[in-house]
């Protein structure tokens, strides 16, 4: 029976064990028989939604999340238009991730090959359904942007300040709490935010002997900015996040003190 599908096997094998054991038993074997087939095929042509329901559930775990970087990951252009590359990037990357590995341990793993796009548009709406708090109407003047930002991470419990528009170093807001600082760089963009940002927060960490090191913005950030992120150890972040940004700190990385955040 090799190269035969999972329903087929399972009713030759039924046919097979009902029809000798009518040859015996007569027709309550074979009613028997018949009922277990019908019960297969029920359970198979059942697949598809059992398959929708699945995956539905497990969206439905991570809704409140998702949701949130459906929110941040989609933005206005300066023409009007909605940016959702981020978002499709983060949806697709939940369901390799985290979904497809649950449905192949559950017997779904043809489905979960053939069936993306089906996936996709349920995570869709699930994060579409799920109700979050107002948005905070960010500034869209960038000085006012990095007093914004400062101003939700003392909301927070840090110590912040921004640095003001010389001198800066590529960090626009400073802060501090339980003695880890943060270099912050604020985008108000109509655009992802590119890796040249990575670049110059990560050069301000030095700078300032910073523990933490995050580039904020309002749009999202290009897959190269990701991945030099993931290098250099800098956070992305939507300015939503500074809400619940915690300190901590990165062995080795601090190794002078300038002056303290006032």
């Amino acid at each position: 029976m090799s190269g035969r599908s999972p329903t087929a096997v399972r009713l030759f094998w039924t046919l097979v064990v009902g029809s000798s054991a009518g040859f015996w038993y007569g027709a309550p074997a074979f009613a028997a028989t018949g009922t277990a087939c019908l019960a297969i095929l029920a359970h198979r042509f059942d697949r598809p939604r059992r398959f929708r329901a699945l995956v539905r559930r497990i969206a439905r775990r991570h809704g409140s999340i998702l949701a949130l970087r459906r929110r941040q990951e989609r933005f206005r252009d300066a023409y009007g238009n909605t940016i959702e590359d981020g978002w499709r990037r983060e949806r697709a990357y939940f369901v390799e991730r985290t979904v497809v590995p649950l449905l192949e341990e559950r017997g779904f793993a043809e489905e979960a090959e053939s069936r993306f796009e089906t996936m996709l548009e349920i995570v869709e709406r699930v994060a579409c359904a799920q109700v979050l708090p107002e948005a905070s109407d960010a500034p869209e003047d960038g000085v006012a942007y990095e007093r914004f930002c400062a101003e939700r991470l003392e909301e927070a419990g840090w110590r912040a300040r921004p640095t003001g528009a010389s001198g800066d170093q590529g960090c626009d807001v400073i802060a501090e709490q339980a003695g880890v600082r943060l270099v912050v760089q604020c985008k108000r963009y109509g655009r992802p935010v590119g890796n040249a940002a990575v670049q110059e927060v990560a050069a301000a960490a030095q700078h300032w002997s910073a523990d933490m090191a995050a580039v904020v913005s309002n749009a999202g950030f290009t897959p190269a900015a990701r991945k030099l992120a993931g290098t250099t150890g800098v956070l992305l972040l939507h300015h939503d996040a500074l809400d619940d940004l915690e300190p901590r700190r990165e062995p080795g990385r601090r190794r002078k003190r300038p002056a303290e955040v006032r």
